[in-house]
């Protein structure tokens, strides 16, 4: 799959789920329930225990179901160890310039970390294919309509603070997509197995950013 399907993917799918656990054992199954719900676009932190071996896992078993990501991508090293685990596209906290140019070398998606007018900017000449915005909620959607403004361009992500009830209006503020973690991928469901519950909040995610895109109804 080319870099531009890979994007439109990410575009047209709307959400980008944020898988942080604990515990690795489950992920897999956890991915899976994901993509089930219509989440197809999924980032494994390399917080996760063991993540390299999860993101293995996880594509080995679901092969092209899924466009897998690594998150928490702070360096190089990192970075080319995510690549050769299986993973498609990376997404940073921060913004590494380093990083940036890797994924370019290797024509890969990135998205990396920035949270000023200046670090987004600054992230998106240095070759991002969509900046996360992050902690999105100290700011709100409010920030998103503002950066717009001066910024059309440049395609904005954000992460934390995005759930059921925010997610429409950071959409309408001019989010390109959402990165949703805790409130996706809930902690409880995973430390239960309650992959219906997962599979469930996926289909709910997915329907607003569904509904979005099909404009206001006549």
């Amino acid at each position: 799959m080319s870099k531009e399907t890979q994007l439109k993917q990410v575009l047209d799918t709307g959400i980008v789920a944020v898988v942080r656990s604990q515990d690795s054992q489950q992920l897999v199954d956890v991915v899976e329930a994901l993509a089930e719900g219509g989440v197809t676009v999924v980032e494994i932190t390399m917080t996760v225990p063991n993540a390299l071996d999860v993101l293995r896992l996880t594509r080995n078993k679901l092969g092209n179901r899924v466009l897998l990501g690594a998150g928490t991508i702070l360096d190089t090293e990192t970075a080319r160890a995510a690549f050769l685990a299986g993973a498609e596209y990376l997404v940073s906290p921060t913004l590494n310039l380093d990083v940036i140019r890797m994924c370019q070398r290797y024509d890969k998606l990135v998205m990396p970390g920035a949270f000023t007018p200046t670090e987004i900017l600054a992230a998106w000449e240095a070759g991002a294919d969509i900046v996360k915005v992050f902690p999105a909620e100290v700011v709100g959607p409010p920030f998103f309509k503002a950066i717009k403004g001066p910024l059309p361009q440049i395609r904005v992500m954000p992460t934390g603070g995005v759930d059921l009830t925010t997610a429409s209006s950071f959409l309408k503020a001019g989010a390109c997509c959402l990165g949703v973690g805790g409130q996706l991928v809930e902690p409880k469901a995973v430390a239960e197995h309650n992959f219906d519950r997962i599979r469930d909040l996926a289909r709910q995610y997915v329907a607003i950013v569904q509904q979005f895109k099909a404009g206001p109804s006549k």
